[in-house]
């Protein structure tokens, strides 16, 4: 049955820093059912080739941050934005709305009994703060975070920890949180702790009235 627009679902926000785990703990909770609306992901599907934020982009920043097909050229973009901060506000922007009206539209329409919104920076928002009735955030230390990234990112430490340092610290997520997901150790023990939460979000979204 599709959920009613008139009655928003039950939206639990999912978030995390980088290299914390939020995608493999996205994939387990929509394996389980859970619809999954990822804002990294329309993001990406605004910046690509033909996409609804380019025209606005390269307006924005020239065609330096377009990419041959027509995408964003995400290093180039990436590289002028952590030596000029008001361009990465410039560029936030244009896509933020963007990326909420399309995330806002895909929760509605969501058919599961709850929605996992994961919004990379959803502490540093306080407007996601306010769209969600829990707040689950993946949890590891930093040097694992780190290490993470420039294995998958073949990025430097220093590159990594200058992301981190835009991003609220790890006290400050964890202080946010209703939930935490531990996801310093093996893929079992991450699946484990998700499939605790999935039954109780059930259960919420249940006595909330949901889908």
């Amino acid at each position: 049955m599709t959920a009613s627009l008139s009655k928003p679902p039950f939206v639990v926000g999912l978030t995390g820093g980088i290299g914390s785990g939020k995608s493999a703990a996205a994939d387990l909770f929509g394996e389980m059912g859970a619809a999954i609306v990822d804002t990294d992901l329309i993001a990406h599907r605004l910046t690509a080739p033909g996409g609804a934020a380019m025209e606005a982009v390269e307006a924005a920043f020239g065609a330096g941050v377009v990419a041959a097909d027509g995408s964003l050229n995400r290093p180039a973009m990436r590289a002028l934005a952590f030596e000029d901060p008001a361009a990465r506000q410039r560029l936030e922007a244009i896509l933020h709305p963007m990326i909420r009206s399309e995330s806002e539209r895909l929760c509605l329409l969501a058919e599961a009994a709850y929605v996992m919104l994961v919004v990379p920076l959803l502490v540093e928002s306080g407007s996601y703060r306010k769209r969600v009735a829990r707040l689950c955030v993946v949890d590891c230390p930093e040097e694992i975070q780190v290490a993470r990234v420039m294995l998958r990112s073949r990025l430097e430490e220093s590159q990594v920890r200058a992301i981190m340092a835009v991003q609220a610290s790890r006290a400050v997520r964890l202080a946010a949180a209703d939930d935490v997901v531990d996801n310093s150790g093996s893929h079992a023990q991450l699946q484990k702790q998700v499939a605790a939460l999935h039954r109780r979000y059930l259960e919420l979204a249940a006595r909330a009235g949901g889908v």
